[in-house]
Order: structure tokens, then C-alpha cells, then sequence
């Protein structure tokens, strides 16, 4: 049987969460090429997390050589910021989050497909039973 691979993806809000301490994730809605949908829930750290993978698997495709060449899509840049504005800036990435996502399932299947992508995307189980505030 073929690999699912992802067909869409949505980002549609920001959730402030208390445990293990207080942050922010994306709630996220994706959509599989078996037609399936679920809905994940990701810290920005993670989607750093991601992006470095994509940049050390992936030199070329990241302009590491030139940057002409860089088809990775950028990802919203780590912002230090004082304890009343996370919110502000969890709010404020969700666009470009989203937009990052959209550009990224986008590229060609050897990398949109790749283990990395598809690992970040599946569902896992503190997603099945995210946190009761």
C-alpha cells in the first residue's frame, strides 16, 4: 500500500496551553491524499525543530551553496520578546505559519514527502488528547 502523503494544510488558530508550562501552539488541520483529516497541535519550537532538519538534509534546496537556489520556504525567525507579548507574537506568526506549511507541501515530492515532513504532520497522541485548560 502506497504512503499517504498530505494533500493540505491549515492553520486555524492559536491555543494558549498551561502544561508542562505556559505556551502557545497552532492548531492545525490536515488534510491526507486518502482523504482523511486531522487536527494537530505544534509549538513554533517544533516547527524550528523541522526546519532545521530541512535546511542539514536539504543543502541545496536551502541555498546553502546559493541562495538563488533556496526553494525551502522561510520560516518566521525566533523573536525574544517580554512575558505580556507572547500572545501578540503567537498571533502575529500565524499567517506566515500557515503560509510556511502551504509552501512547504508544495515542494517537490522528494522533499514534501520526505520522513522529516510526514513525521511533523502525523498525528500523535497528546493530539488525540490535547490538555483540558
Amino acid at each position: 500500500m502506497p504512503r499517504r502523503s498530505i494533500a493540505e494544510v491549515k492553520v486555524l488558530d492559536v491555543q494558549k496551553r498551561r502544561i508542562p508550562n505556559k505556551h502557545y501552539v497552532y492548531i492545525i488541520k490536515v488534510t491526507w491524499s486518502n482523504g482523511s483529516t486531522e487536527v494537530i497541535y505544534r509549538r513554533y519550537s517544533k516547527f524550528f525543530d523541522l526546519q532545521m532538519q530541512m535546511l542539514d538534509k536539504f543543502p541545496m534546496e536551502g541555498g546553502q551553496k546559493d541562495p538563488k537556489q533556496r526553494i525551502i520556504p522561510f520560516l518566521p525567525g525566533k523573536i525574544l520578546f517580554r512575558r505580556s507579548h507572547i500572545r501578540d507574537v503567537a498571533v502575529k506568526r500565524l499567517i506566515p505559519i500557515d503560509e510556511y506549511c502551504k509552501a512547504l507541501i508544495q515542494l517537490p515530492p522528494y522533499i514534501s514527502q520526505c520522513e522529516e515532513v510526514l513525521q511533523f504532520f502525523e498525528t500523535r497522541p497528546d493530539d488525540l488528547t490535547p490538555p483540558k485548560e
